[in-house]
């Protein structure tokens, strides 16, 4: 296990895409984007990633220095396409449209298609309550084929992220961010590079029988080399039954159908699609009622008694306040073989040994 100083490894991320062909500006802000989510606790969005990302790029599956296409555009929607370009650099164009129509209407929605992976919601719910906005995410990833839907053994849904942000005064936003899988993809591409083991049962093979090894969902892989889930026959279960399969339906008909990105199928590039609704609190409550409801009921909620062995009650977006505290002090943790795949991948855009000894030394 290495842990890297945020800034460090955003510096040596930034070079890695800029190497790769990107603009330094995008680089840094991919970089940026991707060692928040390993900050945050999320390292399946974090800096894992380097790997597929580079790997598309090669495939011609992604584009670097996008700007969105605006297809539809009223007051209060707007539809636009991301034209392959990177998620973080197409996501913020499509949220910042959101936002402006939201100030000017009180309600705004935004369906953005065609866009390369977009990495941690959150970061999108954040930036919305930054600006004094709630924001429901519904997110698909078109041909990225993982899920089992509840009483299958077969893939039919993309993980399906869902997510919603709601700004709190004074204090960090509630965000409810997750996969509607029991993990996403990326947990178990961490466990496969010797991270943390995914949740028993996690996994589902063609027979019927539940396992935690990402052989069922990769194949046969090295430690260094690529994890393609292609080449996996298993897949990935829907958290909670038949509620978190339903969610996970929703996300794909929303996120994906609606938006023009496509429900999940096999045979094509991985992009994603994300229906998101902004809604502008102070417009449906010029009384200010609602600021201070949310305060007392989570203060409510958090002071329940605890069961054996929990300190406190959490609410969502705290586990990821803690996580960044903590990691911004000590660093990002990354599993050596973590650390040996991104620093192969490194090498194939031209990043010389010396430099990938720098980021540990």
């Amino acid at each position: 296990m290495v842990a890297i100083p945020a800034e460090k490894l955003i510096d040596f991320v930034t070079d890695v895409f800029a190497h790769a062909g990107s603009s330094q500006a995008e680089a840094r802000r991919i970089a940026g984007y991707l060692v928040t989510a390993n900050l945050t606790g999320h390292d399946s969005h974090g800096v894992i990633r380097v790997t597929s990302y580079l790997r598309w790029l090669a495939q011609g599956n992604l584009k670097p220095d996008q700007s969105v296409d605006v297809l539809v555009d009223t007051p209060s929607l707007a539809v636009v396409d991301g034209r392959f370009g990177f998620g973080q650099t197409v996501g913020p164009q499509a949220v910042a449209i959101g936002i402006a129509k939201c100030k000017e209407n009180g309600l705004a929605a935004v369906a953005l298609r065609n866009a390369g992976h977009i990495g941690r919601i959150g970061d999108w719910a954040e930036m919305a309550a930054a600006e004094g906005l709630i924001s429901i995410h519904f997110v698909n990833a078109a041909g990225s084929v993982l899920v089992a839907p509840f009483g299958g053994v077969e893939r039919k849904f993309s993980t399906a992220p869902y997510c919603v942000g709601i700004p709190r005064p004074g204090q960090p936003p509630i965000v409810l961010d997750f996969a509607t899988s029991v993990v996403a993809e990326g947990k178990v591409m961490v466990a496969s590079r010797g991270g943390k083991p995914v949740p028993k049962g996690a996994l589902i093979a063609t027979d019927g029988h539940l396992s935690e090894d990402p052989a069922e969902l990769y194949g046969p892989y090295s430690p260094e080399g690529p994890r393609d889930h292609s080449k996996g026959t298993g897949a990935i279960r829907a958290f909670g039954e038949h509620k978190g399969s339903g969610l996970a339906l929703i996300c794909e008909l929303l996120g994906g159908a609606l938006t023009g990105n496509g429900a999940t199928r096999i045979g094509r590039p991985m992009t994603n699609g994300m229906l998101a609704i902004y809604i502008d609190p102070a417009r449906v409550d010029p009384a200010h009622f609602f600021d201070g409801e949310v305060a007392r009921y989570i203060a409510d909620v958090k002071s329940s008694r605890t069961v054996a062995g929990v300190d406190d009650v959490l609410i969502p977006g705290e586990p990821e306040q803690r996580t960044r505290a903590e990691r911004g002090k000590t660093g990002v943790p990354l599993p050596d073989e973590t650390w040996a795949a991104i620093a192969a991948a490194a090498r194939t855009v031209g990043i010389t040994e010396e430099r990938i000894r720098q980021v540990t030394a």
